[in-house]
């Protein structure tokens, strides 16, 4: 079944066709953090239809979709679970005690199931590094930029997952969402069942922004360059019109970077001596900190 399944995967990616694919199975951690099998595959990374992208933008320049230019296939061997939504200023409160963003965004009666905004790279990572020493049942890290396009893609090929004119029911952008972020798992989920992976918050991903990435071989989970000055942000966010929240488009800051529309969203890997059902010294979920 697995080859078949890779076989198919192969066909659809030569001719260009959309792959049907269905959520997998949701691991849930000690923070209720829940994270969603995506399945090994292949697939078409960046814009085929640079036409089409340029078409979309208001005063497209020379430079514009060339960094998402060539489309060129990209193997994920093997399966990764990812978070079913962006992490949340409840989850963020929990593990690192502090209320990064604006203050109107944490005295919201819904605060909790807010995305974390205003996250640099770097107050990213801290918090990788720290819910690594909380949880000795998963280890945490941020998604490749390859895995986060494969995840957001869910299958699909074009511009978009669907149609333009159903972004509003699928994404959290200027269009419809007041430039304000709203409670994670509001919108539709994509076909692998994650909620936001367009919209909301931008997303911080590993890589390093290279303007030419795409020229260079990729292969098998392609992990950028080695360093640089910037870091790869995703998905577009509240504050953004339509032409950037879609899965190609590429976005950078240096990773000190932290505006109100930056959050993250994390991959987990079980580790082998995973335990279940153990308590944890995290902060009570109680109320916002004041």
């Amino acid at each position: 079944m697995h080859v078949v399944r890779n076989s198919l995967l192969s066909l659809a990616f030569l001719l260009c066709l959309p792959v049907t694919v269905v959520a997998g199975e949701v691991i849930e951690n000690f923070l209720a953090m829940r994270f969603v099998r995506i399945p090994a595959g292949e697939y078409s990374m960046g814009t085929g239809d640079s036409e089409a992208a340029r078409l979309e933008i208001p005063e497209p320049g020379p430079e514009a979709v060339r960094d998402e230019m060539p489309a060129h296939r990209v193997v994920i061997s093997t399966p990764f679970y990812l978070g079913e939504t962006e992490v949340t200023q409840g989850t963020w409160w929990r593990v690192m005690e502090n209320r990064p963003g604006p203050a109107e965004f944490w005295s919201r009666t819904d605060w909790a199931a807010l995305p974390v905004a205003a996250a640099s790279w770097y107050m990213a990572a801290r918090f990788v590094e720290e819910l690594n020493t909380l949880d000795p049942d998963y280890r945490y890290r941020l998604p490749s930029e390859a895995e986060w396009e494969y995840a957001a893609r869910a299958g699909s090929s074009g511009l978009r997952p669907i149609p333009l004119d159903e972004l509003e029911e699928n994404a959290w952008f200027i269009n419809n969402s007041g430039d304000l972020p709203h409670p994670v798992a509001t919108r539709k989920p994509n076909a692998f069942g994650l909620y936001d992976m367009l919209g909301n918050v931008w997303e911080w991903v590993a890589d390093w922004y290279a303007p030419d990435t795409y020229a260079r071989p990729a292969g098998s989970h392609p992990a950028g360059p080695a360093e640089g000055f910037a870091k790869v942000r995703r998905g577009g966010s509240y504050h953004c019109q339509s032409h950037l929240v879609r899965p190609a488009y590429r976005a950078a800051n240096t990773p000190e970077t932290a505006w109100s529309v930056l959050g993250l969203r994390l991959v987990a890997e079980p580790r082998r001596s995973a335990t279940k059902n153990n308590s944890r010294p995290v902060s009570p979920f109680l109320a916002p900190p004041r």
